[in-house]
């Protein structure tokens, strides 16, 4: 254990059935929702745009310091993924690139792309609705059952799959009027 990293818990320590354990993680289980729904309010922005539907909102404590949606096609730019701005967004408002202490929620599973930014810029957390799984990014999480990656000497987090039928509804729909447009 390095200095100021917490203990490691063995599984057995832990008695997974104690009302405190179910708690908490009932409470984490509405957090993560009650976060993506605001990713989701963003996702919908970008859709009324004519964007893609894809939000992100950062989180520090219990409160959203930054929110944003992809604005590719307005901004006639490839890296204006709902990520890359929410990043840029919050980093503003902490006065600070390090966002160690954040949570990032995005309605898609980042591209590699995304990814890597969250690396960057050290997010601690990040929650994502629903799986990409062109992406070779964080895809790969459910094949081999980690549930965080390690690069650049910086532990990401990553919780998937929160409000997933939500999240992937949005981005079917979106697509379907922009076929039957055709």
């Amino acid at each position: 254990m390095r200095l100021g990293e917490p203990p490691k818990i063995v599984k057995d320590q832990i008695n997974l059935r104690s009302p405190d354990v179910c708690n908490a993680s009932i409470s984490m289980k509405l957090l993560h929702e009650k976060f993506m729904l605001a990713a989701l309010s963003a996702a919908r922005q970008a859709s009324a745009a004519g964007e893609v539907p894809i939000g992100a909102v950062i989180v520090c404590g219990d409160e959203i310091i930054a929110s944003a949606f992809n604005t590719c096609e307005a901004d006639h730019d490839a890296l204006a993924h709902a990520e890359l701005k929410v990043i840029r967004e919050a980093a503003r408002f902490k006065g600070n690139w390090r966002l160690n202490d954040c949570t990032l929620y995005v309605t898609l599973e980042p591209c590699p792309m995304c990814l890597g930014a969250l690396f960057q810029a050290r997010v601690g957390k990040l929650v994502f609705g629903c799986f990409a799984p062109q992406n070779v990014g964080t895809s790969a999480l459910r094949h081999i059952g980690t549930s965080s990656l390690t690069d650049n000497n910086h532990t990401l987090s990553i919780v998937g799959g929160v409000l997933e039928k939500e999240c992937s509804e949005i981005l079917k729909l979106f697509f379907k009027l922009r076929r039957d447009a055709l």
